[in-house]
């Protein structure tokens, strides 16, 4: 009978005094429940930042230890989070938040497939991957450094400089070529002699240049070997094959196999073997212009003169 009896204005000053009287019961709980969280994510972060050294210092994968550290940092924030919702009073509130992120996850699942993808894929590797940090590995046609793993990428340093980011998805579900994960690989290159020279002398200097080089592995299980390859138009074409160590791949792979192909012309040189370029034939027809062309002055002078 007295709600009837009050005015719409002292109904709505009753309700507004009503709430902030419970507001003011509700507050300390309220800054509690702030405070936790604040403490909970400063305390998620102190906790990540040492367990992520503690974990680095005994084990040898920091892709591990960082994707970890990442996962542990964000169960101690929600944990912080609900924790926080039960001090203010708000269970209902928390359940319903479960709730929510429950049936919102199939939702956004379908919204966000590619994301989605991207972190179930990012968990397995985590995991179970075929490469580790400063790996060398070659996904598609993306060949680099593996330099970290996220929840949704993959970093890759490229040699020249590029910093490119790999869906996880693609690392996963695609071809990954690790030139790195044994610490082996092996270089080749070819080069040509002329057919006058002799084959077997030719391979004996090479293979003394890949006997006594000391950055070039040898061992039982790895042989270092030349073989005929090919008759080309102008040359024999031998196939040089050595092992190297790849913890520096760009060094490995790209200086020193450079460095062998300078001392192996330079030893085949010294011993007189021909390195004969290809044999270009010109071909001139009824309807083709004539090509200039100069002559030393010794051939005109081995030229017959002309009689008059």
């Amino acid at each position: 009978m007295l709600a009837l009896l009050q005015s719409p204005t002292e109904t709505i000053q009753n309700s507004i005094e009503n709430y902030y009287d419970e507001f003011l019961k509700i507050l300390p709980r309220v800054a509690l429940a702030i405070l936790v969280i604040i403490l909970g994510v400063l305390l998620a972060q102190v906790l990540t930042n040492f367990y992520k050294k503690q974990f680095q210092k005994k084990s040898e994968d920091p892709l591990m230890s960082r994707f970890l550290a990442q996962a542990v940092k964000i169960v101690l924030i929600i944990i912080a989070i609900m924790l926080a919702l039960r001090i203010a009073g708000l269970d209902g509130i928390a359940t319903g938040l479960l709730t929510a992120v429950g049936g919102g996850a199939i939702i956004l699942g379908f919204a966000f497939q590619d994301i989605g993808k991207n972190f179930l894929a990012g968990v397995i590797l985590a995991f179970n991957r075929p490469f580790n940090i400063n790996d060398t590995i070659k996904v598609d046609d993306i060949f680099g450094k593996v330099k970290a793993l996220s929840f949704r990428y993959s970093h890759i340093k490229t040699f020249d400089g590029r910093d490119i980011y790999i869906p996880n998805s693609d690392v996963l579900t695609k071809p990954v070529e690790n030139y790195t994960a044994d610490g082996f690989y092996r270089v080749d290159f070819t080069v040509g002699i002329g057919y006058e020279d002799d084959i077997e002398a030719a391979k004996n200097v090479i293979q003394v240049i890949l006997d006594s080089n000391k950055e070039i592995i040898r061992d039982e299980f790895h042989e270092n070997f030349v073989i005929e390859d090919e008759l080309a138009a102008s040359t024999v074409n031998l196939k040089v094959y050595f092992w190297v160590d790849t913890v520096d791949y760009r060094r490995a792979s790209r200086v020193l196999r450079g460095l062998v192909i300078k001392e192996v012309k330079e030893a085949l040189a010294a011993k007189d073997f021909n390195l004969p370029s290809d044999v270009i034939e010109l071909k001139l027809y009824k309807n083709t212009p004539e090509i200039p062309f100069r002559m030393s002055k010794e051939v005109k002078k081995e030229l017959p003169k002309k009689e008059n």
